[in-house]
């Protein structure tokens, strides 16, 4: 079990994602007793067991879903009569308990200007990791944002091959044109990302999805994209338009619905 644990630390030191399995109950004939427990990577890799074949195979299913949607799940399977459904032969009867390691939700803020300083300094106050980055290396420095983690120095279409972009990533572009969006955005479409959301007006964003689908990109992909981003708040300052764009991203990571709440 130590190693387990070890892998646990060492997967919240990379902030990388999990789920760890453990059998709560075992009645009968069972492959492995209470206790028993197996860490599930996002790549379906797996240490420790909870007794192998189809049960360990569904188990390892539910854990891989679980690192999506991030919730828990007590799993009960009988083991008697695998032609009704069951997931062995030995007799009994297995509960399984699947945690899901989550990481940090990662905010990335592709463009280190004015607004996209705010977004890092609110974000940070709001306990997310924070990277900045910017093709422009004056930009992408602890000096001019001092509140981010991680930066990554790098022409927008070249960011999922820097990062490892997750289903707990926040893309913000806060770009300084459509001729930025237009030429980095695609490779972006194509990650696992939690928000993609485009600073500028409503005509900005339709010059850019025009050219994205002349390029090739689906309706269905450019459909995942929040732009204009942010809430309607009349947001003007750099710091107002952080707390429109920051509102947006906790409404998405929780299932909000950016109404007023005022009965």
């Amino acid at each position: 079990m130590v190693n387990i644990y070890q892998a646990i630390l060492e997967l919240e030191a990379d902030h990388k994602a999990g789920a760890l399995c453990t059998i709560i109950d075992a009645q009968g004939s069972t492959p492995r007793h209470e206790g028993s427990k197996m860490l599930v990577y996002e790549d379906g890799s797996f240490i420790g067991t909870v007794g192998g074949g189809e049960v360990e195979n569904r188990v390892r299913k539910e854990a891989g879903e679980s690192m999506v949607d991030g919730k828990i799940r007590l799993l009960k399977y009988r083991m008697v009569d695998p032609k009704s459904g069951d997931a062995g032969v030995c007799g009994g009867t297995m509960e399984v308990f699947v945690e899901p390691i989550i990481p940090s939700p990662l905010i990335v803020v592709i463009g280190g200007g004015h607004v996209g300083k705010a977004v890092a300094t609110l974000a940070k106050t709001l306990k997310f990791r924070v990277a900045i980055s910017d093709d422009r290396p004056e930009f992408c420095t602890p000096e001019a944002n001092p509140d981010a983690d991680e930066f990554y120095c790098v022409p927008m279409e070249n960011l999922p091959e820097a990062l490892d972009i997750t289903p707990q990533t926040y893309l913000v572009l806060t770009t300084r044109g459509s001729n930025v969006d237009i030429q980095g955005l695609a490779p972006l479409l194509k990650t696992r990302a939690a928000y993609i959301g485009i600073i500028g007006s409503k005509r900005r964003w339709l010059v850019t999805r025009k050219a994205l689908l002349e390029q090739g990109v689906t309706e269905e992909r450019l459909n995942q994209v929040y732009s204009p981003i942010g809430l309607e708040l009349k947001a003007e300052t750099p710091e107002e338009i952080a707390v429109s764009i920051i509102a947006e991203i906790i409404m998405v990571r929780n299932g909000g619905t950016g109404g007023k709440m005022k009965i």
